[in-house]
């Protein structure tokens, strides 16, 4: 290689870029699209089956109509613990992580109008305002194993080939696209190299050893939360039909820190540069917001027996991405004070964080369907059936993202769920217990599984001051590519959620 054609890298600076390639894929659709079991302690005890139910500031968030069924004016607030554990399996190698963290998801209040006209058929009103963490994404996830075929020199490969050396060349990091930018990182790290040095090349090779047996680590931190505030009216007409609406404000707050290692011991290259420790630093940032809305209703079809239907629009997101990367490797050859018999190290840090375009992001919506029946003042039983289409996940706008939204459309299916729940009621003590299912969103199974989890608490009514407690649990097994393109090879997760929340509930 000759060495003149290496860019001395930038200093620190903050630039911004517009893109015409981005880099969100299928994963980060998912991200914001699937939601968790979150709300009050009551809400997660009978595992969220409250469509047809209503009376608790969470149900708000299945059906909009059941804040007319609060029998007086609440507020009220929910703390919780999250513990999430991962098993990975990596070409035969099992490694774990795990993350714990707490947080206060939940808070809201409810207001609770009667109408004191006979002669009226609206019976009454209700105003709420709820906000919930609707998904926690504190995670953290740890990969390790022997890959038999594939070097991370497929990645920079993938997007290199296509290049000009030209671009590589006479232009800075913060100046290109960003499948340039990895071509870029690649280059100057000595990972690939031109198969000429005309300027219009725009093919290369690797400088990782061929043989295979690549070690390679994966590491994972994320933490961030999708919340989401409710705006919520409701009402009553006549004895048996209560309709509600929700005005829904999302929030996106999400830090990906990620590390690659990848080692080798194969034989160097007799000539030329030869990579053999290749460390790859990713961390992103994603921040924004979203709207939504919601229709529900129920039905009290007897005293005891009631049915609701609701609706949730898609979310429509607005995102914004920012991103900073940098690679070290070492390996022989690697400047121009060394030939190809000394060993050396190199960084390829362009310390620049990159602002990409904001773009947005459409989630499917979801239709509701639940059945709830009423044993006097002892319990009840009540399910959930929901229903939503993942394949109808979009990113925009539609011209920067063609790809990925086919990608979307053709890997992606509807996911049924099914939320069980019951509760027993012994003088002021409620003993409560779920069942929750949720279908893969993935047409193939083997990429994620269905979940299931499962639920229980209690609570204890002192008058005007309510306690509940709850624990909840949940199973999913998912394939995790370290990379979306070149080094495609996935690790084999399972993943268990542990839970427990506390709410406290006070009478206005």
């Amino acid at each position: 290689m000759i060495e003149a054609m290496k860019k001395i890298l930038m200093t620190a600076f903050l630039v911004l870029v517009i893109p015409s390639l981005h880099a969100q894929d299928i994963n980060d659709a998912l991200r914001y699209a699937q939601t968790d079991l979150n709300g009050t302690a009551r809400f997660r005890s009978m595992s969220g089956a409250f469509g047809a139910l209503g009376g608790d500031l969470s149900s708000l968030n299945i059906n909009p109509a059941g804040s007319v069924v609060f029998a007086n004016s609440q507020v009220g607030f929910t703390i919780s613990s999250y513990n999430t554990a991962n098993k990975s399996n990596y070409f035969g190698t099992n490694t774990s992580d795990s993350r714990n963290s707490f947080d206060i998801n939940q808070g809201g209040v409810v207001l609770a109008f009667n109408n004191y006209d006979k002669k009226s058929n609206w019976k009454k009103f209700a105003l709420a305002l709820n906000y919930e963490n609707n998904r926690n994404l504190d995670n953290a996830l740890f990969s390790a194993g022997t890959n038999p075929l594939n070097s991370v020199d497929n990645y920079f490969l993938s997007y290199a080939n296509g290049v000009s050396l030209g671009t590589l060349n006479n232009y800075y990091f913060d100046e290109l696209y960003y499948n340039e930018q990895q071509a870029y990182l690649g280059y100057n790290s000595y990972i690939i190299d031109p198969s000429t040095n005309s300027s219009t090349n725009t093919t290369y090779y690797t400088n990782i050893a061929t043989g295979g047996n690549y070690y390679q680590e994966n590491k994972i931190r994320t933490k961030g939360y999708n919340g989401k505030l409710n705006f919520n009216f409701a009402t009553q007409y006549t004895d048996q039909w209560s309709f509600g609406l929700n005005l829904n404000s999302h929030f996106i707050d999400y830090r990906q820190s990620s590390s690659f290692f990848e080692t080798n011991d194969n034989p160097k290259y007799p000539t030329g540069s030869t990579v053999d420790v290749v460390h790859f630093y990713n961390d992103l940032y994603t921040y924004g917001n979203g709207f939504s809305f919601q229709l529900g209703t129920i039905y009290k079809v007897t005293k005891q027996f009631r049915v609701g239907f609701s609706y949730e629009s898609p979310t429509w997101y607005r995102l914004n991405d920012e991103l900073t990367q940098r690679v070290t490797t070492s390996g022989y050859g690697l400047n121009s004070s060394q030939n190809n018999t000394q060993y050396g190290t190199i960084v390829t840090d362009p310390n620049t964080t990159m602002i990409f375009q904001p773009y947005s992001l459409k989630s499917p919506s979801k239709t509701n369907y639940s059945f709830a029946y009423i044993f006097g003042k002892k319990g009840l039983l009540s399910l959930d059936l929901s229903r939503k289409d993942y394949s109808k996940t979009m990113y925009k706008p539609k011209s920067d993202f063609p790809t990925t939204n086919s990608i979307l459309a053709n890997s992606l299916t509807v996911s049924n769920e099914v939320r069980l729940g019951g509760e027993y009621k012994i003088k002021n003590v409620s003993l409560r217990g779920g069942y929750r299912w949720e279908g893969s969103p993935y047409k193939d199974k083997n990429i994620m599984s269905d979940l299931n989890g499962y639920s229980c608490g209690f609570g204890y009514n002192f008058g005007s001051i309510k306690l509940d407690v709850s624990y909840s649990n949940s199973k999913r097994e998912y394939n995790q590519q370290f990379f979306s393109q070149g080094l495609t090879d996935a690790a084999k997760i399972k993943s268990v959620n542990n839970n427990i929340s506390l709410t406290m509930l006070f009478e206005l």
